[in-house]
């Protein structure tokens, strides 16, 4: 089921790719962004996971801490995410608990529209690997405030959308809770 602005976010657990623990209390008191991603060898994901790290200084002097969760194993993200040093915690989720905890889909139709992101992606040096999962799975991202409730939810138009970098950026300004 899919979450909306005034929800509470959904109480979770989880271990990143370094084996740091994670949860949803974790994050009360800051302002967060969760936001999920297909395979690890997905050209588009690498390409906005390579637009945040650009811009990571600025959200975290804006106050704003990212967590991301891939559909992949811990070994497939090792090998084609975190090539370099991620400043971002990761998550693997094969079996996909929080994607369906947090209402991500899966689309065939929005998975067509997101082809043209591919090959933006290759042309910036992001090639595809080994596929995983559910190939059709859309991008989503949420904007948390520091009580723990949902602000914004963006389910991805295709499997290259998410939410505008100057949205996630602005997030501080807009949401002072």
């Amino acid at each position: 089921m899919r979450k909306s602005p005034g929800d509470k976010v959904p109480s979770f657990s989880v271990f990143d790719i370094l084996g740091n623990e994670h949860s949803s209390e974790k994050y009360i008191g800051k302002q967060w962004m969760l936001s999920f991603f297909r395979y690890a060898s997905c050209p588009a994901c690498n390409l906005r996971i390579h637009e945040l790290t650009k811009v990571y200084d600025e959200l975290q002097q804006n106050g704003i801490q990212i967590l991301t969760v891939f559909e992949s194993p811990k070994t497939s993200i090792l090998d084609y995410v975190s090539k370099d040093e991620l400043p971002f915690p990761i998550i693997p989720d094969p079996d996909r608990k929080l994607y369906k905890l947090f209402g991500v889909e899966s689309s065939w139709l929005k998975f067509i529209f997101g082809l043209p992101t591919v090959v933006k992606g290759v042309l910036n040096g992001f090639f595809p690997g080994k596929m995983e999962g559910d190939l059709a799975i859309i991008p989503a991202d949420f904007l948390i405030g520091k009580n723990g409730i949902i602000q914004k939810a963006y389910y991805g138009k295709n499997f290259g959308d998410h939410i505008p970098i100057k949205e996630i950026n602005s997030f501080s300004n807009y949401y002072d809770i």
